[in-house]
């Protein structure tokens, strides 16, 4: 599995205070960057195109999940369309807009994004590069 998956991470997990909610919001949301469930244990749920590469969990110890100051978890968007439809979902999922789809000259002209805040508060992104004018551009990801 490591030899094909593209991806420089293994996976990110977030905490819930609410798991089945939070299931149900980002099954929605990831279906429109054609992600799916991939894995299911209690408490917890993996999300993915190939790989369980994004969970959504209760926390292990029991405690109340909080969030990270400053932390934002990005999803691979196909496409411009594909950014409009996550940021669509998400808000009618529950989620609160923290940017609209649109370019982000300072993050680079491939850059086309948009920012939501899921059903916990945690800060999510839907990123599509296009990567034709990337290198026409010479352009760099310089995104934080």
């Amino acid at each position: 599995m490591s030899d094909s998956n593209p991806s420089i991470l293994s996976h990110i997990s977030i905490g819930t205070n609410d798991f089945d909610a939070a299931s149900a919001f980002y099954a929605r949301v990831l279906a429109t960057l054609g992600c799916r469930e991939i894995m299911r244990h209690p408490g917890a749920v993996a999300f993915g195109r190939e790989y369980p590469e994004f969970w959504v969990q209760t926390p292990i110890n029991g405690q109340p999940a909080t969030l990270g100051n400053g932390s934002h978890f990005g999803f691979v968007a196909p496409d411009k369309a594909s950014v409009h439809a996550f940021h669509q979902a998400a808000l009618e999922a529950g989620g609160r807009d923290e940017g609209q789809p649109g370019p982000r000259p300072d993050y680079g002209e491939p850059y086309y994004g948009c920012f939501v805040r899921d059903l916990d508060g945690h800060k999510i992104e839907a990123a599509f590069w296009d990567m034709a004018l990337m290198l026409a551009s010479g352009t760099r990801h310089e995104h934080g």
